[in-house]
């Protein structure tokens, strides 16, 4: 069995897994407008976006800013966060993995070298700027930096990296290849990404609306969150009380299109149907599900076919997307949201998708528009669907 036995995270929302979780039980709301990325859609998008620029994302860890991106310095704060349940003296002799996911790698501070060269500044105020726009890049900071040993990996799937991530790490525990495995994933707000959605028609301009008829597009996040995995004996050796439990996941490739998932729903279906056979339950035993939920077109319709196809007969438990709060954190939003389900069943309550008004008519299923305390929640999903048809679902179980 894989144990989840810490947290960090940091959204728009909070700078904390308490932060989030606050946030979440009141409703707040803080998609707006952008403060901190440098774009000329800066006043006309709402944007999930953490206030507080890279020098002083640096002096809460704190750590000198000066050759590291915003998505490393993201990162680092979510790990200082999940590393209190890991203190240095409970890691000697243990086998441990970092397995890092994210999409933007550095380019949220490279995509201003052109700039700087336009200007003609001296090499030496942007080269080290170069060195961090490897995706990888980010996962060797973060591990060197909180000493997190040799193992380490990156994972690029888009907006499923982090389940990914999640996923490589619960296996490699399965497998008995290390006793700890911290997954996760990091991405700071660009102008490449969000102009890329833009291209795509993907925006909406105003608050997300998911699974609503009159969505309109998605609201671009930043973030990070890591959760520590864990064997039983591991545990046992720490005296560490564990949060949840990684009971199962499922990993399909659809490979319908580049940007967009099949009409039908069938690739998010066969994915859901895995993950509920390796946890070894039916559909019917979950109490709560976090859907991929991006409030465009094609995916909110799909992923809704997929859940009526799962749960005829009006049969669908309660569900959300609380990228409606966050925005999309892409390569983060699959920890994020599994964070999520951990809090949803720990604190017995089911997080509202704001901002729903009427069905989708080919769909007809209504997610949980209003927070729904006292829920007693054993088995939670929680969907990440990307680019490409790379699909995954995780499935958390109460302790």
């Amino acid at each position: 069995m894989v144990y989840i036995s810490g947290m960090g995270m940091v959204t728009a929302l909070g700078m904390s897994v308490p932060e989030n979780l606050e946030a979440l039980l009141s409703g707040k709301q803080v998609l707006g407008p952008a403060e901190i990325l440098q774009t000329r859609h800066s006043t006309s998008l709402h944007l999930g976006e953490i206030k507080y620029t890279n020098q002083e994302l640096a002096d809460k860890i704190p750590v000198a800013a000066t050759g590291l991106s915003r998505t490393t310095l993201l990162g680092m704060l979510a790990m200082k966060e999940a590393l209190h349940s890991l203190p240095p003296t409970q890691r000697t002799g243990k086998r441990i993995a970092f397995i890092n996911a994210t999409t933007v790698g550095g380019m949220s501070d490279v995509e201003h070298v052109y700039d700087l060269m336009t200007s003609q500044k001296t090499e030496g105020d942007f080269m080290h700027l170069i060195d961090s726009l490897d995706c990888a890049d980010c996962t060797h900071r973060i591990a060197r930096h909180f000493g997190l040993g040799s193992l380490q990996t990156t994972i690029s799937t888009a907006c499923s990296s982090a389940a990914n991530a999640l996923q490589l790490g619960a296996r490699m525990i399965a497998y008995n290849e290390v006793d700890i495995a911290i997954c996760g994933g990091t991405d700071a707000l660009t102008r490449f990404t969000l102009n890329g959605f833009l291209s795509l028609k993907n925006i909406d301009a105003q608050p997300c609306r998911p699974f609503d008829r009159d969505r309109k597009g998605l609201n671009l996040g930043e973030g990070a969150a890591y959760l520590i995995l864990e064997s039983e004996a591991s545990l046992r050796d720490r005296h560490q009380a564990p949060i949840a439990v990684l009971a199962g996941y499922g990993n399909t490739n659809e490979a319908h299109h580049p940007t967009a998932p099949s009409p039908d729903g069938s690739g998010a279906l066969r994915t859901m149907l895995a993950a509920l056979v390796h946890a070894g339950i039916s559909a019917a035993d979950v109490q709560y599900i976090n859907t991929h939920g991006t409030a465009t077109e094609g995916n909110d319709r799909s992923e809704g076919q997929a859940l009526a196809r799962l749960y005829p007969d009006d049969a669908c438990p309660p569900f959300s997307s609380t990228k409606a709060y966050t925005g999309h954190t892409l390569a983060a939003s699959g920890a994020v949201e599994a964070i999520f389900c951990c809090l949803a069943i720990t604190q017995r309550f089911i997080p509202p998708n704001p901002r729903f008004s009427t069905p989708i008519p080919e769909v007809g299923l209504r997610p949980a528009s209003s927070i729904q305390h006292d829920q007693d929640i054993t088995y939670a999903l929680s969907n990440s669907f990307g680019f490409g048809g790379n699909n995954v679902t995780l499935v958390l179980k109460k302790v």
